[in-house]
């Protein structure tokens, strides 16, 4: 999964703009659900935040405060420093974070621990909350035409195929994952919690 998201970076945004190989879905209400879920993240206190796994850095942008953005992908980090995502980067594993205990007020991770196995989300949660007090996670919510748990095939423009272990979540479900909290977001694409 590493070398599939190192290689996908340029690429990342496309699936949540609706362009590229993703311009044929049809996704009623999506780019609303999208603006309603900026504003909710950025409604949030500020707060000093590292983002585990951000990615292109797409939803990082819209985090209060003084937030870093992590990711294992140099190209990633690229893409989320191009578009001025974040304070301060840094390339690192999400599973053994490179920072002292309680660096930060917060740790975020956006569209990640749907794609951790059950040993990897215990290992991402403990290290979250070594480092920071407060844990929010924005992942893809479960909707029609999906499995709660499935094994995607997943094309880039280069043609290469790859294989992805997916989870999608109601609410409660990843509310209840994440021992108690409250819902940022609840919505048909999309759910965020805040423990």
């Amino acid at each position: 999964m590493r070398a599939y998201y190192d290689r996908r970076a340029s690429e990342y945004d496309d699936w949540l703009n609706g362009v590229g190989l993703y311009a044929d879905r049809d996704r009623p209400g999506w780019h609303e659900e999208l603006d309603a879920l900026r504003t909710a993240l950025e409604a949030l206190p500020p707060a000093r935040t590292l983002d585990i796994a951000c990615g292109s850095g797409f939803f990082t942008r819209y985090l209060p405060g003084e937030v870093v953005a992590l990711d294992q992908s140099a190209s990633m980090i690229e893409v989320a420093r191009e578009r001025n995502a974040a304070d301060d980067y840094a390339i690192g594993d999400a599973l053994v974070l490179p920072f002292p205990d309680e660096s930060f007020e917060r740790a975020f991770t956006g569209h990640f621990y749907g794609h951790l196995d059950t040993g990897e989300r215990e290992r991402l949660l403990a290290e979250a909350r070594r480092v920071a007090g407060e844990l929010v996670v924005l992942d893809s919510a479960l909707h029609e035409g999906v499995e709660r748990e499935e094994w995607q095939e997943r094309l880039l423009k280069d043609g290469s195929r790859w294989q992805v272990y997916k989870r999608y979540f109601e609410p409660e479900q990843l509310m209840a994952e994440l021992g108690g909290g409250r819902i940022v977001f609840a919505g048909r694409w999309f759910v965020a919690v805040r423990a």
